[in-house]
């Protein structure tokens, strides 16, 4: 995960301070890294109320745990832990993790093992379309279509960049489960984003 960056004595001392109940200490934390947080949140949540309540839970969480954060890890790492457990959190107290089918989504094959419906272009990989402007919001709209089940996970694995075990024990699934999902997730993915393809290989 990210780090704060910046003079890491400093980082221990301000880590310090906070958890020394110092009040300028945690009005900086809320001004250096309640941006980010936010960002996180709605990237999360979609909605920005909720979002907003997500980032006060994360606020409060960091509060009552900041006495046992380590100096040696990094703060802005931990920072965004907190706010994704946040999320799930809330999502999963909105019943929004269920499992829901996505399989109208998936990629059909005829008994001979062939695509039905091959995409006129080749479909390159969300890495790679996330390089253009343009289509980075499309991916995003995207993402935004598909179930939260499968939207959560590959936003975990493939935007906020936790390990496969990682997102597994956060979404409190096994490993195995949640390489299904991610794998059904990004197969959707690709067929949500093929009539953009199409579009820029006929422009």
């Amino acid at each position: 995960m990210e780090s704060t960056g910046g003079d890491p004595t400093d980082e221990r001392a301000f880590v310090a301070a906070l958890q020394a109940g110092e009040r300028v200490a945690f009005e900086r934390l809320v001004r250096e890294h309640g941006a980010r947080m936010l960002a996180v949140a709605r990237r999360m949540v979609r909605d920005e109320a909720t979002a907003q309540d997500c980032l006060q839970d994360a606020f409060l969480s960091v509060h009552r745990a900041i006495g046992r954060f380590e100096p040696t890890g990094s703060l802005g790492g931990w920072l965004h832990r907190i706010t994704v457990n946040a999320c799930l959190m809330r999502l999963r107290a909105n019943k929004r993790l269920a499992e829901t089918s996505i399989d109208e989504l998936l990629p059909a094959f005829d008994p001979d093992g062939i695509r039905i419906g091959e995409p006129r272009t080749e479909i390159r990989n969300p890495e790679d379309a996330l390089e253009a402007a343009r289509i980075r919001v499309y991916m995003r709209q995207k993402i935004d279509e598909l179930p939260d089940g499968y939207r959560i996970v590959l936003l975990l694995r493939d935007i906020e960049g936790y390990s496969t075990r990682e997102a597994a024990e956060m979404v409190g699934v096994a490993e195995g489960a949640l390489k299904v999902r991610l794998h059904r997730a990004r197969a959707a993915l690709k067929t949500l984003v093929e009539p953009l393809w199409d579009e820029l290989g006929t422009a």
